[in-house]
């Protein structure tokens, strides 16, 4: 028999779930082992078990095994510090997960969580402990020459542990570790405690030590260059057994027992299979024989208030038995598959949401194809009508358990988990999430640490584009910006900052809770798996130490509770509109209105959930749709790859080609989308109808397809040939239908969540449609803090025509509000106000009447209510001009303003018959006497705190040039179809910079003229010529003109190709200008305007009708715009050149 030959086993691992720690992800730990054969290993995440299960399940496969173990916090009198805690079976890992949840959830210190040291004594079954590093709970007790105190507690601890508790010997040259391990020695002697050899190791290589340093001044919020940080030598990393035996060769024991520790540990986590709540324990009832009474009572009620069909009827009618026999079929699959608690636990929230006046949308994902579902009030959307197939959603050929994703109202989704609290106590609670260090964020936190300039480390992040739909790595992004490259090659600061960087992107940054995802158990979940929970945040429920992958692997069914803004905009516009008119509800809406269409149709869909893009308007107003129907394909549609399908759609649906079917079999099946394979439902119909395949067969097709997986691909398509063979059809037909079919069912969308969205989409359009003014109160007060939404809207309330009531501090109230005449601002959307204070303000306003002066405002409002910031973004908006119309003057005597309003306040405080108050009056001069903002100032200011122009327009001060440079306004270009260069003049509102596939950058611009608010792509060239131009805020004339397609004129690029600051164009020295008079007397008149001496040719063209003369001035004169303007107004006409 071979020897076993027995190797150092690394206990100590840290993975990158030690926060701003550890840096070594599993995936690459999994790797190292398998090609180094490593035969044990254990992990010891500082604080958690995050990693516990992946560490488990990955590691195993490597053919390596796990140990699993964490270190906690523990508390002894004043002293807080790390203990190490292995589990060596099952019972010792259950009590660890006990101990690392009560560490969260028994703990409300906010300064330093920690467990008290009996605690760990309480159950010693399955655990050993080891004693720590030199900065665990022992070293600083040792630092602080508490010896005796050590002695007590390492012979407390060895009474109950026996020989499972271990003396750590480490040697990373770390401080005091020598001196701590010669105390250690000495107490293992003296009690015949055992000693453990082990290598604390953050890192797989070494060269990652300064790049880990890093990462530990990020955690610890300190800088590289302080001294008196925590600072670790760079021995940890992964050693190898050859470097571990030499180094403690002269304590055997040491080495011996960290050898032969492997082999105490018999058990290690393991995935598991989906394991539901039995919720006939707490109904009585069967959860199977619930479900069909439940299932079958609801489908009842539905023809009774849908189709208004009595009870006693139903039996015979056809279309009920239609229902009853899909419901049928629905609950064999359920009840087979042991899914109806699932089911049951939601229909029993959902209901209960219903009940308590808290929206829920009307299903998402592919449950909405559940008739179940629809008759448990899970989703509101009748998979018949809409012919969509439950087995998309369920079906025994599933590897994965499906979940309902549910839309509750935003404001009320709290509500809901708390209920779900109290029916399941402490077998409910949400996911953990880890936030990343991605590109930006990990070049902002190196840059820090090293104590690099906040405005500099700015600049270079800048250079990083955000963008969430196609993000990019951070050596993506270096190798795509010529500006960085140049920097790191030129700025050995930006080199050392990259280089760092890098090394540390993507490990976790932080934790946080996923809060959309709630798991629910079969029993305490502290039995399963570790609970965190942040002492810091509000919430009602803790969140797995599992993130989602871990959590569902270790047999928890995830239920989705997702906030959906909308249907909170939904349920305020309804309660506006039930103030005027109490029998509407959004419930009972017609479906076919075809005015809502109208509007749909214009592409003026601002507000309307799902179609508000630029590029969804264009489809629109290309699609022209007249049903729902055609909203739902559009959902679907409006996506990278099945966007091209967009026109085939709309010429079949406007008769301009002809639909192809494929097969006259499939002509049901495909007419309702004219042809175009747009739904996942359509590619498993067609497979159902031409081949034969049950609807579970048609699922694996489907995934088949989606996933391009060949040999399965290759054994579907045999089968589905086969299939339409037996049903007549020839072989080469059937395989040219699967070729057509295939490339659809790639991007095929589910049209169960098309058509729940676009139910919502449709509500949301029929709001806008009969109830603007409610809709838009409703809508903009939930996105009071988003000024770029602000501005759409704004834009939207002016195209049409409902007045607007700037901020104004006398009208305007906290949220924004109408009435039948006007639509008031909310003075809580302006930039640094706050909701909370302004609520008071327009309060005291409302109670005792409008504010007079500004030192009325000041008497009346509570100093709380008032700061600096505040108060400047309401004059910046002039939100003030009422009680005063210069701006600067009050801006500069803000300080002053808060001041007194402090004075008054105690005053009041301290005499609480006011005897001063007559002191106080109307004529204290309290605001400083000053020029108010110039016209550019003044709009620069209130964009700022606005982030729109809302009194007037920048463009306005430069429309005198209009006419010199041809300037035409946007909307006027964009009806012109000729290919020819156009001068138009916008604001920026926004730029948003990104980078295409290969890497190019380009920008997006939100600009505003005097007739619309538009958006431009400009390319990398235009964008790096322009880059300092390009700045919100900034006016701008662009030279522009269309590309337009020949074969397909719906196909239109606008191209930028030239940018002109305004402001420079407008003070340029004007170096040639013409004046042509008629009469004699005008010659007067432009000698006495154009006299001083300057820069500009003067050339003068008299013309009465019978005589031309052209005259030079001899010397260079100074004209300027202002003396333009003047001379244009004596009625002489002006040609610049």
């Amino acid at each position: 028999m071979q020897k076993i030959i027995k190797k150092f086993s690394h206990l100590k691992i840290h993975t990158q779930y030690s926060i701003c720690e550890g840096t070594i992800k599993i995936d690459d730990l999994k790797e190292y082992c398998k090609k180094n054969q490593i035969q044990s290993i254990g992990i010891s995440d500082t604080t958690n078990l995050c990693g516990a299960l992946e560490f488990s399940e990955s590691i195993s496969k490597s053919g390596t095994q796990p140990i699993i173990g964490t270190q906690i916090n523990f508390k002894y009198n004043d002293n807080i510090g790390l203990l190490p805690l292995v589990a060596l079976n099952e019972n010792g890992y259950k009590r660890i997960i006990e101990l690392s949840s009560k560490y969260y959830l028994e703990n409300n210190d906010l300064s330093e969580l920690s467990l008290s040291i009996n605690t760990l004594l309480e159950k010693p079954d399955g655990i050993a402990i080891f004693s720590g590093t030199s900065f665990g709970f022992f070293g600083k007790l040792f630092d602080k020459g508490r010896l005796e105190d050590i002695d007590k507690i390492y012979q407390k601890i060895y009474s109950v542990f026996k020989n499972k508790f271990y003396i750590e010997i480490q040697r990373h040259n770390d401080l005091n570790e020598k001196n701590f391990e010669q105390f250690n020695l000495e107490l293992s002697h003296k009690f015949d405690i055992p000693l453990i050899a082990t290598q604390e190791v953050f890192y797989l290589d070494k060269t990652m030590h300064e790049a880990h340093d890093a990462l530990i001044c990020i955690g610890n919020k300190t800088y590289i260059n302080d001294k008196n940080r925590i600072k670790y030598s760079n021995q940890h990393y992964f050693k190898t057994d050859q470097e571990m035996n030499d180094l403690f060769s002269d304590l055997p024991e040491a080495l011996e027992n960290n050898k032969n520790f492997p082999y105490l540990v018999n058990f290690r986590p393991q995935a598991s299979e989906p394991v539901l709540p039995d919720i006939s324990i707490n109904e009585g009832k069967k959860a199977d024989e619930s479900l069909i009474n439940e299932s079958n009572q609801g489908l009842i009620l539905k023809f009774k208030k849908i189709f208004n069909m009595p009870e006693k009827n139903l039996n015979n009618d056809k279309k009920y038995l239609n229902y009853k026999k899909r419901l049928d079929h629905e609950l064999k699959i359920i009840l087979e598959m042991k899914y109806s608690s699932y089911f049951l636990i939601v229909s029993d929230y959902i209901k209960w949401a219903k009940n308590n006046d808290i929206p829920v949308g009307p299903g998402r994902g592919s449950g909405a194809g559940s008739l179940v579902a629809w008759c448990l009030s899970i989703t509101d959307v009748d998979p018949i009508k809409f012919n969509l197939i439950f087995e998309r959603f369920l079906n025994p050929n599933r590897i994965s358990m499906p979940d309902f994703d549910i839309d509750f109202c935003e404001e009320k989704r709290d509500l809901v988990l708390k209920y779900l609290t109290e029916k399941y106590k402490d077998s409910v609670a949400h996911i953990i999430t880890f936030g990343k260090l991605k590109a930006r964020m990990v070049i902002r936190d190196v840059g820090r640490v090293l104590g690099l300039p906040y405005g500099f480390i700015d600049s270079i992040s800048k250079m990083i584009p955000f963008d969430p739909s196609r993000p990019q790595s951070l050596i993506e992004c270096i190798n795509t910006e010529p500006r960085l490259l140049k920097l790191i090659k030129d700025d050995p600061r930006v080199k050392k900052l990259t280089d760092l960087s890098l090394k540390l992107e993507g490990l976790n940054r932080n934790v946080a809770t996923h809060a959309a995802g709630v798991v629910i158990a079969d029993k305490k979940l502290t039995e399963t798996v570790p609970l965190y929970k942040d002492p810091s945040a509000n919430l009602l429920l803790p969140s797995t130490q599992f993130d989602m992958h871990s959590a569902e692997n270790a047999g928890l069914i995830k239920f989705d509770f997702l906030g959906l803004k909308t249907l909170t905009v939904i349920d305020k516009t309804q309660k506006l509109i039930n103030k005027n008119n109490k029998d509407f509800k959004i419930d009972n809406i017609n479906y076919e209105d075809q005015k809502v269409f109208d509007l749909l149709s214009t592409g003026y869909t601002v507000g309307i959930f799902q179609l508000e893009s630029a590029g969804m308007r264009d489809a629109l107003m290309q699609m022209k749709p007249n049903h729902l129907e055609d909203i739902i394909a559009l959902v679907a549609l409006y996506r990278p790859g099945p966007m091209s399908n967009i026109p085939t759609y709309n010429d079949c649906k406007h008769g301009k080609q002809k639909p192809d079917y494929l097969h006259p079999y499939l002509e049901g099946i495909l007419k309702p989308t004219y042809g175009v394979i747009i739904y996942q439902e359509q590619v498993m119909q067609i497979a159902q109808k031409l081949s034969n395949f049950t609807a579970g067969e048609a699922d694996i097709l489907r995934k088949a397809m989606g996933k391009k997986k060949r040999a399965e691909l290759e054994k579907q398509k045999e089968k589905f040939i086969q299939g339409a063979v037996n049903n007549g059809i020839s072989k080469e037909i059937a395989a040219g239908i699967f070729m057509k079919i295939e490339p659809f069912a790639e991007y095929g969308f589910n049209k169960s969540h098309a058509a729940a969205y676009a139910i919502i989409a449709y509500q949301t359009a029929f709001l806008k449609t009969y109830y603007p003014n409610e809709f838009f109160s409703a809508s903009m007060t939930m996105d009071i803090s988003n000024q770029n939404k602000l501005s759409e809207f704004y834009e939207e309330l002016l195209r049409l025509n409902i007045k607007v009531i700037r901020p104004n501090i006398n009208e305007c109230y906290d949220t924004f509000r109408s009435n039948k005449n006007n639509f008031y601002y909310a003075l809580g959307g302006i930039k640094a106000v706050g909701l909370e204070s302004i609520s008071n303000i327009v309060k005291e306003r409302e109670l005792n009447g409008k504010f007079k002066s500004i030192n009325d405002f000041i008497k009346r409002v509570n100093p709380k209510d008032i700061n600096k910031l505040q108060l400047e973004g309401l004059v910046k908006s002039g939100a003030f001009d009422d009680l005063s119309l210069n701006r600067q003057s009050i801006y500069n005597s803000i300080p002053n303003l808060i001041l007194k309003s402090k004075n008054l306040y105690d005053n009041k405080i301290l005499n609480q018959i006011e005897l001063f108050e007559s002191e106080n009056n109307e004529n204290d001069q309290i605001i400083s006497s000053c020029e108010d903002w110039v016209f550019d100032e003044r709009l620069t200011k209130e964009f700022e705190s606005v982030g729109f122009f809302i009194s007037d327009h920048p463009l306005n001060q430069y429309k005198d040039i209009f006419l010199d440079y041809k300037i035409i306004d946007f909307d006027t270009f964009n009806k012109i179809d000729e290919n020819l260069d156009y001068n138009i003049a916008a604001t920026i509102l926004k730029i948003q910079e990104r980078k295409t596939q290969k890497g190019n950058s380009y920008a997006i611009l939100k600009l505003s003229d005097l007739s619309s608010v538009f958006e431009l792509f400009i390319f990398s060239d235009v964008l790096e010529l322009n880059r300092e131009k390009l700045k919100d805020g900034n006016s701008l004339l662009l030279t522009i003109n269309k590309n337009i397609n020949i074969n397909d004129n719906r196909f239109r690029r606008i191209n930028v190709k030239k940018i002109v600051s305004l402001k420079a164009l407008f003070n340029k020295p004007i170096s040639e200008i013409e004046f042509e008079i008629t009469r004699q007397d005008q010659m007067k008149e432009i000698s006495e305007l154009v006299k001083a001496e300057g820069s500009t040719d003067v050339k003068i063209k008299f013309n009465n009708g019978k005589e031309e003369l052209i005259f030079k001035l001899k010397n260079k004169r100074f004209v300027d715009r202002k003396l333009v303007n003047i001379i244009k107004n004596q009625d002489i006409r002006t040609t610049i050149h």
